[in-house]
């Protein structure tokens, strides 16, 4: 199989997503701006959205994929077909009892990820009440994860891709036609969390059956693959998640700052997810199976080609994103958020935030694609230590940061603290002999920086003022906003042509 084939068509479903996903912050935007309600929502799937990343897939997708992958290309399929009955058993039994603790204990759950909101009665309980709706969906979305493992174990990716646009879809609708029949209406987008959750894991359970590996209750904590499963994933909760470990705890700061600032930079960090998604999420999945089968059968030079590989696309498309996202921040916000209730000042503030963010973008992605090249090995620690001194760099910034950036400040502290996550990956690649660079990088980087800087004018002169923007309507900005995206993506692709770069450089074959 063709890994850039795979890739557009993860990416491809990916930004599928990635576009409901704007019109659903769109709705949201449009029906609550930015206050109050949207603060407690925000927060209260904040909890569950972490959890889903300890539990399914971060850590749990990196531990099991790579041991997956070796059960599939070493033993029989009876095999791995009992190894994952008693994992699924076993992961469910455990994220049922977490669901479950959650609910009951939503009260010191909110207290703990959002002090600041204890200052009013009324924005804490809306909160607890909404966590507590909300906190199922990390069952749904554990078992979601191990259906996507299996299948793209199996180089099924299309499914797994496909099923976030059902929480999207599931939040448009009922933003749209639900919230008149609730009190107060916010509490229909709590609903629509727990609704979208259960639609995706019934969304991939044909897939498996297809392939005759839809899970059987089978519980077993002596098999031998289940015990490894469960020992990587131990140590790599926080490694794996240290993004939305700052993330939480960025909210815990920015509880204390001016009302809307966990809006604000939860909508700048949709904005951010779009290309992190697109890009870093899809090579991740793509390349983790490739990577372990390839380590599975010994064959070391294709590893590191495939790592090659990873990083050369990530600085090709990886970098103009970072780059647009700073220069067309204020288009962007307004395009999809200036609407109803979101004002002229949520609008700069948030665009402080996106800029902000994406100066760490190329780093959150590149952690994405190096951080496989250790779990696909099976080697949790390495990781893991630079995770958890990353986070803690994190939070030395965020003292450093927030007195003079404000919530601008959080932002700026995660995307640093990720290019330092991704320098330490690389570094640990290079020191333990897994990732041999392929030569031409320097040629590669000369002609990316002048990809880089064309692009940067085109859009820099065609954006035109801010203040243009936050006048014109909707139809004027998203004519506007296609416009100069469609050139500054042809002035940087046609500057890569002219300098040599070819589409079939960049393919290669997946691990057979």
């Amino acid at each position: 199989m063709n890994l850039l084939r795979s890739l557009a068509t993860v990416s491809s479903m990916t930004l599928l997503s990635r576009i409901l996903g704007f019109v659903r912050d769109f709705v949201i935007a449009r029906s609550f701006g930015a206050g109050m309600l949207t603060d407690a929502f925000f927060v209260a799937f904040k909890l569950p959205n972490l959890l889903r990343r300890l539990f399914a897939e971060g850590a749990f997708s990196q531990a099991f994929v790579p041991v997956l992958g070796e059960y599939k290309n070493r033993y029989g399929a009876n095999e791995t077909r009992q190894l994952v009955d008693r994992v699924v058993s076993l992961l469910f039994l455990v994220v049922l009892g977490v669901t479950v603790l959650g609910m009951l204990a939503a009260p010191i759950l909110v207290y703990v990820s959002a002090p600041g909101f204890a200052a009013d009665s009324a924005k804490f309980a809306l909160t607890v009440e909404l966590t507590r709706i909300t906190f199922p969906y990390i069952l749904f979305m554990s078992l979601v994860a191990v259906a996507g493992g299996i299948l793209n174990t199996w180089s099924r990716f299309a499914v797994p891709a496909f099923t976030p646009v059902l929480l999207n879809l599931s939040l448009i609708l009922m933003a749209l036609f639900a919230t008149p029949y609730f009190d107060p209406p916010i509490v229909a987008l709590a609903w629509a969390v727990f609704l979208g959750g259960a639609l995706q894991l019934i969304f991939q359970i044909p897939s498996l059956a297809r392939l005759g590996m839809l899970p059987r209750f089978s519980l077993s904590l002596q098999d031998a693959g289940v015990r490894r499963i469960f020992r990587l994933m131990a140590p790599a909760v926080l490694g794996v998640s240290v993004a939305q470990v700052s993330l939480l705890l960025n909210s815990i700061f920015a509880s204390f700052l001016n009302t809307g600032s966990v809006s604000w930079l939860y909508y700048a960090d949709r904005l951010m997810e779009f290309p992190a998604g697109l890009l870093g999420a899809a090579l991740g999945t793509i390349l983790l199976p490739s990577l372990s089968k390839s380590h599975a059968t010994g064959r070391h030079e294709e590893y590191s080609q495939l790592l090659d590989w990873g990083l050369r696309l990530t600085f090709l498309l990886a970098a103009p994103a970072a780059l647009a996202l700073a220069i067309l921040a204020v288009p962007l916000v307004t395009t999809l958020f200036h609407h109803g209730a979101f004002t002229p000042n949520d609008v700069m503030r948030t665009r402080e935030a996106l800029v902000a963010y994406s100066i760490g973008l190329l780093g959150m992605i590149l952690v994405k694609v190096l951080a496989p090249g250790f779990y696909a090995r099976q080697n949790v620690r390495t990781p893991v230590r630079i995770a958890l001194l990353c986070l803690l760099v994190t939070q030395l910034l965020n003292l450093l940061l927030i007195p003079w950036l404000q919530h601008a400040g959080l932002a700026l502290a995660i995307g640093l603290a990720a290019c330092l996550n991704a320098a330490l990956l690389y570094r640990g690649l290079r020191r333990q002999g897994i990732y041999s660079p392929l030569s031409g990088w320097l040629g590669f980087y000369g002609k990316l920086a002048v990809g880089l800087l064309a692009m940067a004018a085109a859009l820099w002169f065609s954006a035109g003022a801010n203040d243009a923007w936050l006048s014109w309507g909707l139809a004027a900005r998203l004519l506007r906003l296609s416009l100069v995206v469609g050139f500054g993506a042809t002035v940087y692709f046609a500057t890569l042509w002219v300098a040599g770069f070819r589409l079939s450089d960049f393919r290669r074959r997946a691990a057979e």
